[in-house]
This record gives C-alpha cells, sequence and structure tokens, in this order.
C-alpha cells in the first residue's frame, strides 16, 4: 500500500490519492509504502504472469496497462570476458526499458483520469509512451529532436501520436512542453517529472535478484536520465524491508558517452549536483541527455554503492554493440555497447574483478539504431 510521495532531496510529503509531478522545490518525488516482511515473499511469485505486474504488491493500486512488459531475459556472457551476463531490456514491448516506466506512468494517469499526457523524448520514451497511451484511450504528444532514429520517429506516428520534431536536444523538447502544457492539458510525464515511471524501473531489481536467486556484485548501466539506476537501487531498499535480503548491495557503475557525461564529471569533481553539458553529441541518442534531475540521486547512490561513474566513446560503443550480437546473439543498441566497454576498463582499473558476477545492461534492440551501428 502506498503510504506518501515524499521528494528525494527536500522531504516534503505530498497526498498520493492526488495526480503529482515535482516537489515545489522542484526535485522529483518518491513513492513510499508500508512494506514488511509477510508482504511479498519469493514462493508467492511462482506461477506468476511473466511480467512487471507478477510484482502487484510492490507496485502502486492501479488497473494494469500493460503490454507484457519486464521479466526480460539474462544471458550467460563469459565469452566476452568474464564473469558476465547480460540482462535484455531490448525484448521488452515497444523495443526497449522504457516499456516498463510507461506502463506504469499510463497506468497511473489513467486511474487519475487524465486524458492527455506529453513527453520529451530522444527516442524510447516517445514511442513508449505512444503504445501504452493507444491501450488505454489517452492522447499522446511527443516530442523528439529532428535526428532522433527513424525507427522511433515511426513507432510515435504509427501508434497515432502527437508528434513534433525539434531542432535541438531533449533538453529543448522539454522546454517547449513546459511552454505549452498548461494551454493544451497535457500531464508532463518527462523523466522524474512524475512518481511512477521509477516504479515501473525498480522491477529490474527485483527481476535481478529472482533470476539470479541473489543480487549480484556489480551492475554496469548505461545512463540517461537514471530511472532504471534510482529504481533498483530503490526496490533494493525495499527488498531489505521485505526480508528478501540484508544490507548487502551490488556496485552500481554507470556510463555516458564522451560526447554527453554530465554524471562521470560530476563525480570525478567530487561533486553532487551535475552542470548542463554544453553541445552534447553522441550517436547513442538515449544517452543524449545534457543534464538529469535527479542528478544527486544517481551521484549518491553510486557512491553508496562503492561503484563510481565512467566514460566510453562513440566508437567503442558500437564495436561492442556489433561484437555483443555476433558473439551472445543479443542484437544490443550502442547503449548496451557502452556496458561491454565500461565493464572492460573497471576490470583494467580494478575497480571490478573478472570474477565478480557482473550485469551489463542492454537497454533497447539494436533494430531501432540500424543509422548508428552502420546498416
Amino acid at each position: 500500500m502506498v503510504t506518501g510521495l515524499t521528494c528525494f532531496l527536500c522531504g516534503l510529503s505530498y497526498d498520493p490519492s492526488v495526480l503529482q509531478g515535482l516537489c515545489e522545490c522542484g526535485r522529483p518525488l518518491r513513492v513510499d509504502y508500508d512494506f514488511q516482511p509477510g508482504t511479498l515473499n519469493i514462493g508467492d511469485l511462482v506461477g506468476r504472469e511473466n511480467s512487471l505486474w507478477r510484482y502487484r504488491e510492490l507496485l502502486p493500486d492501479c488497473e494494469p496497462v500493460s503490454l507484457g512488459e519486464g521479466m526480460t531475459p539474462m544471458h550467460e556472457a563469459t565469452i566476452l570476458g568474464g564473469n558476465w551476463l547480460i540482462k535484455d531490456e531490448g525484448v521488452n514491448p515497444t523495443a526497449s526499458f522504457k516499456a516498463r516506466g510507461m506502463s506504469l506512468a499510463v497506468s497511473m494517469a489513467k486511474k487519475f483520469g487524465v486524458r492527455k499526457m506529453a513527453v520529451p523524448s530522444a527516442g524510447n520514451a516517445g514511442g513508449a509512451l505512444a503504445a501504452f497511451c493507444a491501450k488505454a484511450g489517452i492522447e499522446a504528444s511527443v516530442f523528439m529532436p529532428r535526428d532522433t532514429p527513424r525507427a522511433c520517429i515511426v513507432e510515435c506516428e504509427v501508434h497515432g501520436a502527437r508528434l513534433t520534431l525539434i531542432e535541438g536536444l531533449i533538453t529543448d523538447c522539454a522546454a517547449e512542453i513546459m511552454r505549452r502544457k498548461d494551454d493544451e492539458g497535457w500531464f508532463d510525464v518527462s523523466t522524474l517529472k512524475e512518481p511512477y515511471r521509477i516504479e515501473g524501473k525498480k522491477t529490474m531489481g527485483y527481476e535481478l535478484f529472482e533470476q539470479l536467486g541473489r543480487l549480484p556484485d556489480a551492475i554496469i548501466y548505461p545512463t540517461g536520465g537514471g530511472t532504471g539506476l534510482i529504481g533498483m537501487w530503490k526496490a533494493f531498499d525495499e527488498m531489505e524491508r521485505l526480508g528478501w535480503i540484508g544490507s548487502e548491495r551490488p556496485k552500481m557503475f554507470t556510463v555516458q558517452p564522451n560526447g554527453c557525461c554530465p554524471i562521470p564529471t560530476a563525480f570525478d569533481r567530487g561533486e553532487r549536483f551535475a552542470v548542463l553539458h554544453e553541445n552534447a553529441q553522441t550517436v547513442a541518442s538515449g544517452l543524449r541527455v545534457p543534464r538529469a534531475i535527479g542528478d544527486f540521486i544517481m551521484l549518491d547512490l553510486i557512491r553508496e554503492s562503492g561503484g563510481s561513474a565512467i566514460r566510453v566513446s562513440d566508437a567503442e560503443m558500437v564495436s561492442c554493440a556489433k561484437e555483443i550480437a555476433s558473439r551472445t546473439g543479443v542484437f544490443a543498441s550502442p547503449e548496451g555497447g557502452a556496458s561491454l566497454a565500461a565493464v572492460r576498463k573497471l576490470v583494467a582499473l580494478g575497480q571490478v574483478l573478472e570474477t565478480d558476477q557482473t550485469v551489463l545492461f542492454n537497454t533497447g534492440s539494436g533494430v531501432k539504431y540500424l543509422e548508428a551501428l552502420g546498416l
């Protein structure tokens, strides 16, 4: 049961029975529950549906708007170099991990009677919103940079979204939504600007434990807005309250491209908040997020876990994405390739051991990135 909504930064509380966006301080809200041992036991999951809604007791109370998202496969990948596994989010509906968050966001919006939703997107979030809104009967407006991968543009169009292409970056798209949302009557579901996309993303953390029988030693996660990273860390705290685990946590490593790396820059400087990455450029459109509203949450959890933030080049991402595909059969996006490039650097630096059980996240399917992969 949801007991409240609390600001991640200032701690101000909000009524969960009312549709909420950001805290009055401008930072994200966290969904709080009254979890305790017995709320949900691992044995209770046997025979349940293979979607994120198998964790129904750990999610907000709503009627699911679902396309079968979640419970994605884990592939053994020792052939790539270490005790590594690939969590393939590219097989989700809409071909990326964004389906998880949008399933929850749209389900809750429908519960609150929202009729119009809008999102700025580097590609995958827009496609996911368009699909879930199509099923829910909600009007979707998507704003994307004009150079977004063609597959993502077509995806929005065929799902019936109102699509606007913007000259600029995702931050410019967000600014356009802010300028127009009151007049248009849109509910803004930008990354971390409403509380429930995190709740969909956190199920990746529950799945890791269920699939492995334990938490891994390390997690390598390509980061744009950071909802997945934040969601998994939230799940680990909830799992401890449920009695599934103790105080142990995986080391959390985030990876961003050289051309858009606000989180590694802030991490290296010992800062809690990141500054805007000027003139952001990368072939991994999902990582082209020059400023993230949840920057401090990511940086706090990375440090608390004993992990770090690392940069890789576009060439390394694309090369590693192709290597993943040719050696494991997982058609990885450039973002997925970034995870492999990062773990090799981390092993060389001694921050991850080859013997550590390490999960590399492929956050989207390479099918959506044919231009970037040179095909």
